[in-house]
């Protein structure tokens, strides 16, 4: 009996792990200049973490977290988003007490939900995420909105929507809440389990069902916007000048809701609208969390960020048709023929590495014609040829694999040709 992959899961293989690569690369790129630092946190956390932060009555905590005892009996679970994580960080590290603020930070990492595997869907995932924490300027809400369309648009992206709410202060969330409540409370036994287990404990979450989408008392719903309280209120058109200010163009929904309990104020996503891409049009997810570093034992600090799947990021792309590019893999490929030749080119290649070169050799005894062809399946810019004469003379001929011309190079000469012809 084979084993298998776990469902959900899935192999990144040598052709396609380049285009992640790049992805990343390119992420990074763009967190340097907007002056975000990375910070890298474990694939674990204690439990109660989540449950207090995403919220017990969340999907993610109710049925879709990894969660096992430890030999201690400790409850710990698989993360299943990164800002809990972050935040957690941020305050057992105590970077509030940092020179520099906000703290800006990004991270990359496998997270893990148990749900239904479908197309750019997975239970591991791989996240993209930035979290700005410190600040209640509405400025940085606008900030971190435009760097995730930054990356989107920098890697080809046209087909983009971007959507945007204002979930309110506490007091504006209460006036709504209770507005929810009186408007579905009558005919709730009419919607799904989970929405009535919500309208008593989250009942804003009743917005965000699949289930009950197409519900008539889903469209009448009471609007948040009608709720704000002035302060709300003005946050929410300073964030919308900011992106107005910044040329990004946005639309403002009332029914975002997000799936977490931890956002107020600003929440938002970015959906692909290219034709093909399927149902689920969001590629990214994200709000501001007042509260939630105090929520996890730190001070009271505000904090805003997105996260963003990469699998849904490189679907996007396939639907639109981009195509990342590819960089050169090999610098040269050395061809050596006889024993003495075969023998001379293993700390011939070495040292080729040693100047910082990629370099490659024949492993499995081919003739040269062989050895061209896997020169030209890895994508090398020149192949080393060396033989005997080679060797008497002390002189590699050296081929242009794309223009195919060739010279004799002397070995010594090699490090210094090679960077100026490549």
């Amino acid at each position: 009996m084979s084993i298998q992959i776990p469902r959900g899961t899935q192999d990144i293989l040598p052709g396609e792990i380049e285009k992640w690569q790049f992805i990343e690369k390119k992420a990074k790129e763009i967190c340097n200049r907007f002056l975000y630092k990375e910070i890298r946190t474990p694939i674990f956390e204690h439990t109660e973490l989540f449950q207090r932060s995403v919220g017990d009555t969340t999907d993610i905590v109710q049925k879709e977290m990894y969660t096992f005892e430890d030999r201690g009996g400790r409850s710990l679970t698989l993360r299943p988003e990164g800002t809990a994580a972050v935040v957690r960080s941020y305050a057992e590290n105590k970077m509030y007490g940092q020179a520099a603020q906000p703290v800006k930070l990004y991270y990359f990492g496998p997270m893990f939900r148990y749900e239904r595997p479908q197309a750019g869907r997975y239970r591991q995932f791989i996240q993209f995420g930035v979290e700005a924490i410190g600040s209640n300027d509405p400025s940085i809400d606008a900030e971190v909105i435009s760097l995730a369309m930054e990356l989107y648009k920098e890697l080809g992206l046209k087909k983009l929507r971007l959507v945007i709410n204002s979930l309110g202060d506490t007091s504006s969330r209460k006036a709504h809440r209770d507005a929810l409540i009186h408007h579905f409370k009558p005919r709730i036994g009419e919607f799904c389990k989970d929405c009535r287990q919500r309208l008593e404990t989250n009942p804003l979450r009743i917005l965000d069902c699949k289930k009950d989408r197409d519900h008539q008392l889903m469209k009448s719903a009471p609007s948040i916007l009608d709720y704000l309280n002035d302060e709300s209120l003005q946050y929410f058109e300073a964030v919308k000048q900011h992106l107005s200010d910044m040329d990004i163009e946005y639309v403002v929904d009332p029914t975002l809701v997000r799936g977490l309990d931890y956002y107020n104020h600003t929440a938002f996503e970015i959906m692909s609208e290219a034709d093909g891409f399927g149902a689920i049009t969001t590629l990214c997810g994200g709000g501001r969390y007042n509260g939630l570093v105090q929520e996890v034992g730190g001070p009271d600090q505000p904090g805003i960020g997105f996260a963003l799947s990469i699998e849904r990021l490189l679907s996007a792309l396939e639907a639109e048709g981009v195509e990342l590019p590819q960089e050169h893999a090999v610098d040269c490929y050395i061809i050596a023929l006889g024993e003495k030749a075969i023998d001379y080119a293993v700390p011939l290649l070495q040292k080729l590495r040693r100047e910082g070169f990629s370099a490659e050799k024949d492993y499995m005894g081919r003739k040269m014609k062989a050895q061209f062809k896997a020169a030209e399946r890895i994508g090398a810019k020149f192949a080393l040829i060396i033989g005997e004469d080679e060797l008497e003379s002390g002189n590699a001929m050296v081929k242009n694999l794309t223009t195919g011309d060739q010279e004799r190079v002397p070995f010594d000469h090699l490090p210094g040709y090679l960077r100026s012809e490549g």
